[in-house]
């Protein structure tokens, strides 16, 4: 089969993907529409202008105000199962699914809403799309008190069916990875993953805060990893994952073009890899593109490209049998391709 037909076909794990990030257009139209009171623009060609980002910042803030469109339990159900429709486009079995609980309280739903509506979608996207879908629950910056609760009481109160692991993420600079370590010794002494984005837009110090400061089991996008020997030399010998997200860090400028872009440097010292699409809806991409991409600018082929999606469904915080069942999936299709 050709590369195309091969990346469809391969069973996948996305690991690092946002709710209201992953939101296609026609989703995002659907919410504009139904919510016009906050200016998010309704009309299709005026919202993709609206997606192009200046630079991180610019995105947080576009992120910020289409968040701002969620106000009910339906419209979390309706980005719940937009997103479950796209993941399954892209052969998609698991996926680890980061909400920012917090954001959503101001703008009319309830820490009860939102579980509820999060295990209600979350079956449906099973039964409907045979997609399985489990929680992170971000730290979203710059605030984590919303309505007075930080994202570790939600989930120490609430943890919904399918919660795995408290994340971090947004804006990095101002907001240290080290001063969240309390949030984070109590997500892991109540048996919950540590998953921080660390070094997307920032040096390595951030991801040794990472690793030092939170007990960091996976990272979001590390890309300033590639810079530290030391750093590199340590992901590769304990194995702890990287979430690599192409078209996300092109399109918020974390890197200046793909052929400047770090992923060949970390498989070349060993470091574990997974390909992710951290906000498809925002950055016009695919889990399936983002494959493709490995492909076309990196020269990866068809036995790599397995080997990532082996490498993202070793990192999953799912089942035993969820990742069994996957990594025989994948062997099957690899074992087609040789």
């Amino acid at each position: 089969m050709d590369i195309e037909a091969f990346v469809a076909a391969l069973p996948k794990a996305e690991l690092h993907v946002h709710l209201v990030g992953a939101a296609s257009l026609d989703t995002v139209l659907e919410l504009s529409r139904r919510h016009p009171e906050r200016h998010v623009p309704t009309e299709r060609a005026e919202l993709e202008q609206y997606y192009e980002f200046r630079d991180f910042p610019h995105f947080i803030t576009v992120y910020s105000a289409v968040n701002k469109l969620v106000t009910t339990p339906e419209d979390v159900r309706t980005l719940l199962l937009g997103l479950a429709r796209d993941l399954a486009a892209n052969n998609v079995r698991y996926a680890e699914v980061t909400v920012s609980a917090i954001a959503h309280f101001p703008y009319g739903v309830s820490p009860e809403m939102l579980s509820e509506a999060l295990v209600a979608g979350r079956r449906q996207a099973l039964d409907e799309h045979g997609v399985e879908l489990a929680w992170i629950f971000d730290v979203p910056m710059p605030s984590d008190h919303r309505d007075g609760y930080s994202t570790l009481d939600y989930v120490l109160d609430q943890r919904p069916e399918g919660t795995v692991a408290l994340g971090l993420a947004g804006l990095e600079a101002p907001f240290p990875r080290a001063g969240f370590r309390a949030a984070f010794q109590g997500a892991i002494a109540a048996g919950l993953h540590s998953v921080p984005h660390a070094g997307e837009t920032t040096g390595p110090e951030e991801i040794w805060a990472a690793l030092h400061d939170l007990g960091a089991e996976r990272l979001g996008h590390a890309v300033s990893a590639a810079s530290d020997e030391k750093l590199l030399k340590h992901l590769a010998e304990t194995g702890i994952p990287v979430e690599v997200s192409l078209t996300s860090n092109l399109r918020t400028r974390a890197v200046p073009s793909l052929a400047e872009h770090p992923l060949p440097r970390l498989l070349d010292a060993g470091v574990t890899v997974t390909l992710n699409t951290d906000d498809p809806g925002m950055f016009g991409t695919t889990l399936n593109h983002e494959y493709l991409l490995c492909h076309q600018a990196f020269g990866l082929g068809p036995a790599d490209l397995a080997e990532l999606a082996r490498n993202a469904a070793r990192a999953a915080f799912c089942s035993e049998q969820t990742r069994s069942r996957l990594l025989a999936d994948i062997d099957v299709v690899a074992g087609h391709a040789s």
